[in-house]
């Protein structure tokens, strides 16, 4: 049995938004990952060069 996902919309106007804790918690997450990623690329580059 496969699992599908089903897309999801936006909230419509009459629900409530999301807690401001959680939205806070999910960008400081995606922030968190991007910066991670940036520093391991970097470091990869970083050990393309030659040294002197």
């Amino acid at each position: 049995m496969a699992v599908t996902i089903e897309p999801q919309g936006p909230p419509g106007p009459d629900e409530p938004p999301t807690p401001l804790i959680q939205r806070l918690a999910w960008f400081v997450g995606i922030a968190f990952a991007a910066a991670l990623a940036t520093a391991m690329v970097a470091y990869a580059l970083k050990a393309l060069l030659p040294a002197h």
